[in-house]
């Protein structure tokens, strides 16, 4: 018997579609295993309304840059006229009450149109398309020849938008190309982006979906619960620590052209004058963590640091017992004697890791009673 259980005899696909749903049928099969079924049918209803909103978007950026491109062949004889006309339209849609139509955005509509113009045939199907996020990526591809074929690959191998970006980065399609043995590098390309293939739920967490369909565009839902908790006591122990601490945010989005980063935990401390960045990591801590902490502390001092403030201070955490249970990221022109106040206001490696098991300890505790509970619930009905 198959995974999903061996289908009934005389039982067939069927294809079941309501009024007004999407032209992409849900898959109905009926076998030995009724669970089996069920997600069946969820995973193929989520995909079919995944499908749908980005067809809607990909339909609508594809329009708003074929606007904007046949507005600006009108006035072709006034060089300013197309950045004039992308602020005004940035302005008017966001006092229409549309979010995610920034100037930005706007500016890769146009391109995305003038880069794919042909895309309308695949649209009216809607067959072959790939994601915004994908085609926001393939836009970064100022060849031709490179562009089309990420396109072809990433639609023929159902590569994720985060597989594409890696892929793009590391000239994956010039080392094929040169390659005598071209197999090994595709191998070596698909070992190394199993990871990015596995997350089903992708495109719905992507901040700019959520934008689209008019939501705030947080990742909570993407973190651990034990990661959550941890985040959410360590706000309340250092703002305990009475050392000048204020909190300024949690899962800070910073956006850039490229891609939209979030930073765990945020405070100013107003004794040291500057930002402190706070990042939990569920596993052990890694070389690369610590890099993209220092990335994050050069992006906000460049995008929020102010005249007066000191160089912002990074600080990676571990939810794992490990002597890297914290690292600091200090930018190379804060001086010796800023540094040896950080010794006086920031909490110590052993405090911090004391706080970590504790919490650890606690929604362990938690968790357990929750089991217990429900069980209790259980043997009550029964």
């Amino acid at each position: 018997m198959s995974e999903h259980g061996a289908m009934r005899a005389g039982t067939a696909m069927t294809a079941i579609s309501g009024e007004g749903a999407s032209s992409e049928s849900i898959a109905y099969v009926e076998t030995e295993d009724v669970s089996a079924d069920a997600i069946r049918i969820v995973e193929s209803a989520q995909q079919s309304v995944y499908r749908a909103v980005n067809v809607s978007m990909v339909w609508r950026n594809w329009l708003i840059g074929r606007r904007i491109a046949v507005e600006e062949l009108k006035e072709a004889d006034r060089a300013d006229y197309g950045e004039q006309l992308i602020r005004r339209l940035s302005e008017d849609i966001a006092a229409a009450g549309y979010k995610g139509l920034n100037r930005r955005t706007l500016y890769y509509c146009v391109q995305f149109y003038r880069a794919f113009p042909k895309i309308v045939n695949a649209l009216r199907s809607q067959s072959g398309l790939l994601t915004w996020t994908h085609y926001r990526s393939l836009l970064r591809v100022t060849d031709a020849k490179a562009r089309d074929w990420y396109e072809h690959e990433a639609l023929a191998q159902n590569w994720s938008s985060r597989t594409l970006d890696r892929n793009i980065d590391t000239q994956y399609y010039e080392r094929m190309l040169l390659s005598q043995h071209p197999d090994r590098v595709r191998r070596e390309m698909e070992s190394k982006t199993e990871p990015y293939q596995q997350d089903k739920l992708e495109f719905i967490k992507n901040p700019v979906v959520a934008e689209y369909l008019g939501l705030d565009p947080k990742t909570d839902f993407t973190e651990f619960k034990l990661e959550s908790s941890i985040l959410a006591n360590l706000q309340k122990f250092l703002l305990e620590l009475g050392k000048g601490y204020a909190f300024v945010a949690r899962q800070q989005r910073i956006h850039t052209d490229e891609n939209d980063y979030y930073i765990d935990l945020v405070f100013y401390n107003y004794m040291l004058k500057c930002f402190v960045l706070i990042d939990l990591k569920t596993t052990r801590i890694t070389h690369q963590d610590v890099g993209q902490m220092d990335m994050y502390v050069r992006m906000y001092d460049e995008r929020m640091r102010g005249p007066g403030d000191n160089p912002t201070l990074g600080i990676v955490l571990c939810s794992e017992t490990s002597e890297d249970i914290a690292r600091y990221s200090v930018l190379h022109d804060s001086d010796q004697l800023f540094a040896a106040k950080y010794k006086l206001y920031l909490p110590t490696e052993e405090q911090l890791r004391a706080e970590i098991e504790m919490q650890k300890r606690i929604f362990a505790m938690q968790q357990r009673d929750a089991e217990n509970q429900k069980n209790l619930g259980r043997g009550t009905r029964l």
